[in-house]
């Protein structure tokens, strides 16, 4: 057998997605799913097939059975004998229709078929260019221009982070192999997919056929100008966000200087929206000299809409560097070569002032509300999160126009519950009567923790909705001796911030339903 080259041409032409159903049917009988894969593999092997590494994969593939074969045709992407393929998959027809192509007496794939397990269960198929389904630095070889990924960590991390309610339209903006597309055709009447690169929206064809869902409308060009002006409920993007000297890969890079293509991306999104529609994006932006990245970022938001921007990760310029010279495959060339590439990276970034590249998801919601008082929420937080989070970050934004229509009378007449799978801790040296503070912990979605004070921990453990929150204060004061009026007055500020975090849930209008 023999492993096809990384750097092997991309081919002129895909298959076609008429047999997608035969093939999906197929595949499905012999267990090429997700689930099969971790039985198949194991969780090392699989692990490191999610990283790159082929090697555990090969030597958990040396059987004879049929869902090995699979895995070596279309992930290992090896020549496997004939008589092997012709027991699990329709031979003729996949050879007519280009998934498979003749390697002498065996067979080999012309895609990388990678199985994708949906957010409901489902089994799912992403199609993609062969030997660069895995990202990751140094991952796939040298990158070509005009190569097509599958699965990686921004796409899965992108489809966690999105807001899934039923709408009448989403777009997805540079749509690679289509799994944001994918994702959306679960919940969306119409979808409509976008990429400057015209063989990946053959792909996401391709995507969308072997993994049974419905078409989408697949238009190309760049950011939003081949959809006119139209407008959608939901608007997703894992654009070519890397900030480089030059467009060499179209994959990644976005061809416009620093982080200007996410500016505009996001600074355009606004008017793509219906109103209370969602746009969501990954992106990188600048830390420059001299300036706030959070004033930088904040000043994307386009009016009209509300935002949460949330950086996950900051890099200095030479680890930024290194990490796309790697997934760019650099690091294989001459060191002559590789050493100029470097410089033309830190070049750029001296030219602009740039010291270092923030990572991070950034949420628009169209609002009436936020042309008169926005809520433009921009943090840090590099910690581990539970995914999904759409449900998380629909509840932000819900919760937000709850407190932006309460005044602090509005908001001790109000009943609250405390969030599921809150905790209270209590911190001090060992062995002391009293601890010396509270901390409140979340065990779901943003893994959030507070301080608190004796009023605040007494306030969140009595929220169970009997009570108003004026009541637990009056009950509160009497219990500790304190003015029921001053404790009135001082203590809204520290319930906004627990509703803001999502541990105190109003027990009114439709926020306790979504986010308990």
């Amino acid at each position: 057998m023999s492993q096809t080259s990384h750097s092997a041409p991309l081919p002129e032409s895909l298959p076609a997605a008429g047999s997608a159903a035969r093939l999906r049917e197929a595949l499905l009988a012999a267990a090429f799913t997700a689930d099969g894969l971790l039985d198949l593999l194991g969780a090392p092997a699989y692990s490191a097939l999610a990283r790159g590494e082929t090697v555990p994969a090969l030597r958990a593939t040396r059987g004879e059975g049929s869902l090995a074969a699979l895995v070596r045709l279309f992930l290992l992407q090896e020549s496997v004998p004939v008589d092997r393929v012709a027991g699990v998959l329709p031979v003729d027809v996949c050879l007519a229709d280009a998934w498979l192509v003749r390697d002498g007496e065996a067979l080999r794939a012309t895609v990388d078929v990678r199985p994708y397990g949906g957010e409901d269960g489902q089994d799912w198929f992403i199609v993609s260019d062969l030997g660069r389904a895995v990202g990751g630095a140094g991952g796939a070889g040298t990158r070509q221009e005009g190569v097509v990924l599958g699965v990686g960590g921004a796409s899965t991390t992108l489809a966690g982070i999105t807001v899934r309610t039923p709408v009448g339209s989403a777009l997805d903006l540079g749509t690679g192999s289509g799994i944001q597309a994918l994702h959306a055709a679960q919940h969306a009447v119409r979808v409509t997919a976008t990429d400057l690169n015209p063989r990946a929206l053959d792909f996401t064809r391709l995507t969308l056929a072997l993994s049974g869902a419905a078409e989408a409308e697949l238009v190309e060009g760049s950011l939003f100008e081949p959809v006119g002006e139209h407008t959608y409920d939901l608007v997703v993007s894992n654009p070519p966000f890397v900030i480089s000297p030059g467009a060499r890969l179209t994959y990644r890079d976005g061809g416009m200087g620093g982080d200007d293509l996410c500016r505009t991306l996001v600074q355009e999104a606004g008017e793509r929206l219906n109103e209370g529609g969602y746009a969501q994006f990954l992106a990188n932006w600048q830390h420059v000299e001299g300036e706030d990245w959070k004033d930088r970022i904040r000043s994307w938001v386009p009016r009209g809409c509300d935002a949460w921007i949330v950086q996950r990760e900051v890099q200095d310029v030479a680890q930024y560097a290194e990490l796309w010279l790697r997934d760019g495959g650099d690091h294989r060339t001459d060191p002559a070569e590789y050493a100029a590439r470097y410089e033309a990276w830190l070049d750029e970034f001296e030219a602009r002032k740039t010291v270092g590249v923030g990572f991070g998801w950034i949420t628009l919601r169209k609002s009436a509300a936020a042309w008169d008082e926005p809520s433009v929420v921009v943090e840090e937080w590099p910690h581990p999160v539970e995914q999904p989070l759409g449900d998380v970050i629909r509840q932000h934004f819900e919760l937000r126009d709850y407190l932006r229509a309460q005044d602090d009378a509005g908001l001790l007449s109000g009943h609250f519950v405390l969030a599921d799978e809150v905790v209270q801790e209590q911190i001090g040296e060992p062995g002391t009567e009293d601890p010396e503070y509270v901390v409140l912990r979340q065990h779901r979605g943003m893994r959030r923790a507070t301080r608190v004070d004796t009023v605040g921990a007494g306030f969140a453990g009595v929220s169970d909705g009997s009570l108003s929150a004026g009541q637990i204060l009056d009950a509160i004061a009497q219990l500790l001796g304190e003015d029921a009026v001053g404790l009135r007055e001082r203590t809204p500020e520290a319930i906004r911030g627990l509703v803001e975090e999502g541990f105190l849930l109003p027990l009114q209008g439709a926020c306790v339903n979504v986010l308990r």
